[in-house]
């Protein structure tokens, strides 16, 4: 799922990998993952990037000054689950600034109007987790690697994002990343 350490494992046609990369420039910390597929995938694990970054979008549209962090959780629970899968409890986004990790929390489900009150430009990243089974997840032994519980694939996708009053500011972008694989 996430925090994978190198091993001998050999990427194959049909895997997904997940990407989380920070940066720090001038004291500042910038956050942003993206789930890559290897060669073709099936539709389901298609369906399942497509959902977990569709999630994202949808936290990113609640990011608004004078809305909660719960309006963000809810709105990534709610797309991911009406894609039928389900959300990562064990990990959540967070603030972002002179740390890479700061509060608030910022959970890939909750509810509507429940949090801190976000105001104009407080910087966090929104990461959904979202797996195409069971929510559970555990820790393998090397004390780092986080795997889902069943086996099943899971997807994860993350924008730095500063609050704003009527639509966030994404800091960071896939663009890139998109224009290169578009190429492929």
């Amino acid at each position: 799922m996430v925090h994978g350490i190198p091993s001998e494992y050999v990427l194959r046609e049909g895997d997904i990998i997940s990407v989380d990369c920070g940066v720090i420039l001038n004291g500042w910390y910038g956050d942003s993952a993206y789930t890559f597929a290897v060669g073709e995938i099936t539709g389901e694990v298609r369906k399942l990037l497509e959902f977990t970054k569709a999630s994202l979008g949808e936290g990113v549209n609640a990011a608004i000054s004078g809305n909660r962090i719960g309006d963000i959780s809810n709105a990534v629970q709610t797309k991911a689950e009406s894609g039928g899968f389900s959300v990562v409890r064990e990990l959540v986004g967070h603030g972002l600034g002179r740390k890479l990790h700061e509060p608030p929390e910022v959970p890939n489900y909750g509810k509507k109007g429940t949090g801190p009150k976000m105001g104009k430009g407080l910087v966090i990243c929104i990461e959904p987790m979202i797996n195409l089974g069971k929510k559970e997840t555990y820790q393998m032994n090397d004390g780092w690697t986080i795997r889902t519980a069943d086996g099943k694939p899971s997807a994860h996708f993350e924008y730095a994002v500063a609050v704003n009053k009527d639509k966030a500011d994404v800091l960071t972008t896939f663009d890139f990343i998109e224009d290169v694989l578009n190429k492929i």
